[in-house]
């Protein structure tokens, strides 16, 4: 009977640890997937805010001057009530604890976007309507709320979603950024006057008013991309190489007959050729091939591709790349 009985309560112990595991398994998995779905969530609001709001805005302000001023007015108009949905489905979101940080820098970051539209709104009949100069100044300020909300969005609400997630174990899982304004030069008042309008103004020395620039985002040769020096490129295929020169209009305008140049210096010779690029808009990125034709091979060369400035141009520091190679059969 004692036997029996011992049996009996260790069978019921070993039962009630099976239980309080399967309880704590199950609370376990119910955690891990409530801030999976936490982070689904946010990427589909941060997707829908980039291309239902962000993309046709700044599609209808650009081709403004095209339309009515009601028909401008009628469709931002609609954009901004949808700004206004997300910021309050933003609110609404069911956020575990450990996410709440990341939650309140989303909510701020959709608030701005809200605000944001909800200024500009009211201004963009202004700017068509005859009051342009003064109403451009003052969405140019308003577009600042929105690069205020890429930051955030950027900064804080991703990677703490991220440091939540790993842990929590849970690598792997993507949190995509949202970047509500599309380039910087938004936020000049002439710029948003000009592309509103469609009229362009100069200033006094010939240069449309507005940021200027080309950057050098990186040299590659077919599938190879090269390495800045120090370190040592091998590049095969022989003396004539093709570069591929990947350039970014950094500006606020369009930019026309932008010269890329590419120097090659091996066995105490130079080895030059470039290209012009007819035109390039702002925030866009170009490739550019330039061939280079009868460089020595298996000695070590300098390469250095280069940039011309543009009219307006006054930060020239990314404007140049350099590096080391040795090019072989």
């Amino acid at each position: 009977m004692m036997v029996r009985r011992r049996v009996a309560a260790g069978i019921a112990v070993v039962l009630l640890i099976v239980i309080v595991l399967v309880i704590n398994g199950c609370v376990k998995n119910q955690k891990l997937q409530s801030l999976r779905d936490y982070n689904h969530n946010v990427a589909v609001i941060g997707a829908e805010s980039d291309s239902q709001v962000s993309k046709p805005l700044f599609t209808a302000l650009a081709g403004a001057s095209g339309k009515s001023a009601i028909e401008v007015e009628v469709q931002i108009n609609q954009l901004r009530l949808l700004a206004h949905e997300l910021a309050s489905r933003t609110k609404g979101l069911s956020t575990p604890g450990e996410m709440e940080g990341a939650q309140r820098s989303l909510l701020t970051a959709m608030n701005l976007r809200d605000e944001g539209m909800t200024k500009i709104a009211a201004l963009v009949p202004q700017v068509l309507g005859g009051n342009g100069k003064a109403a451009s100044t003052l969405i140019a300020g308003d577009m600042e709320m929105f690069l205020a909300s890429d930051v955030l969005y950027s900064q804080r609400v991703v990677p703490l979603i991220q440091e939540t997630l790993a842990s929590n174990g849970i690598h792997n899982l993507v949190t995509p950024t949202s970047r509500f304004l599309p380039n910087l030069g938004w936020l000049e008042p002439s710029t948003v006057f000009s592309r509103i309008t469609g009229q362009q103004s100069s200033s006094s020395n010939g240069v449309a008013p507005g940021t200027h620039g080309s950057a050098l985002l990186g040299v590659s040769v077919g599938t190879n991309t090269l390495a800045p020096e120090p370190t040592l490129n091998h590049i095969s295929g022989g003396g004539n190489p093709t570069f591929t020169v990947a350039v970014e209009n950094t500006g606020s305008n369009q930019e026309v007959n932008v010269k890329v140049d590419m120097t090659v210096t091996a066995g105490g010779k130079q080895f030059k050729a470039s290209h012009v690029i007819n035109s390039t808009q702002p925030g866009s990125k170009v490739n550019v091939e330039i061939p280079v034709t009868g460089i020595t091979v298996g000695v070590a060369s300098k390469i250095e591709a280069y940039v011309e400035p543009v009219p307006g141009e006054t930060e020239t520091e990314n404007n140049k790349m350099t590096f080391l190679a040795i090019f072989g059969e």
